[in-house]
């Protein structure tokens, strides 16, 4: 199946920032033992922050100059952030060369990264401010695509947890949160 990887980055966002306008509590717990509501949320927004520099051929050490602080109002930085991201990403040809901190990529491969990022971490904000976790079945699919070749590396990439065991015939974004070392049961 083909996706179309911008749309599916503003519907990621649009997911993202409803479950932030549900937060409540910005130290409440997160899936991540290591973050709260604000780490998440900060980890998000500076992952937006990247996209525009990297996406004009900054290096990493460039792109890197150009991030400013986030202010105390993460709200507002998101929506900031993401919709500079959001043009930057309408604005770049796919085939565009992007350098990242592993290797240099297309840019639609950074895209795929980015719109799975923010999905997983819309179902962490989403567990954690007890907001609708359902996360829309297309997006869910066309992540799957993502992490699922990748199986075999997530845990050993050191930035996700050991896979859950699901049933095989579980619905895919719990399959899909399973591979990421989420566990959906309540």
């Amino acid at each position: 199946m083909t996706y179309d990887w911008v749309e599916l980055q503003k519907q990621a966002h649009d997911e993202f920032t409803a479950r932030l306008d549900a937060v409540t509590d910005w130290d409440a717990p997160t899936p991540d033992s290591e973050w709260n509501v604000r780490d998440l949320v900060r980890h998000v927004i500076l992952e937006q922050q990247w996209v525009p520099p990297l996406l004009q051929g900054l290096s990493l050490r460039d792109a890197k100059r150009t991030l400013a602080s986030l202010g105390v109002d993460l709200a507002a930085e998101w929506r900031a952030h993401s919709a500079a991201a959001t043009r930057a990403w309408e604005s770049t040809p796919s085939n565009a060369t992007v350098e990242l901190s592993y290797d240099r990529v297309s840019a639609e491969e950074y895209l795929r990264e980015q719109v799975s990022d923010v999905t997983i971490h819309t179902w962490d904000l989403a567990r954690a401010t007890a907001a609708n976790e359902r996360i829309d079945d297309g997006l869910v699919a066309a992540v799957w695509t993502v992490f699922e070749p990748q199986r075999d590396t997530l845990e050993a990439s050191g930035l996700f947890n050991s896979e859950v065991p699901v049933p095989e015939d579980a619905p895919l974004q719990s399959r899909l949160l399973a591979l990421t070392g989420r566990d959906d049961r309540r």
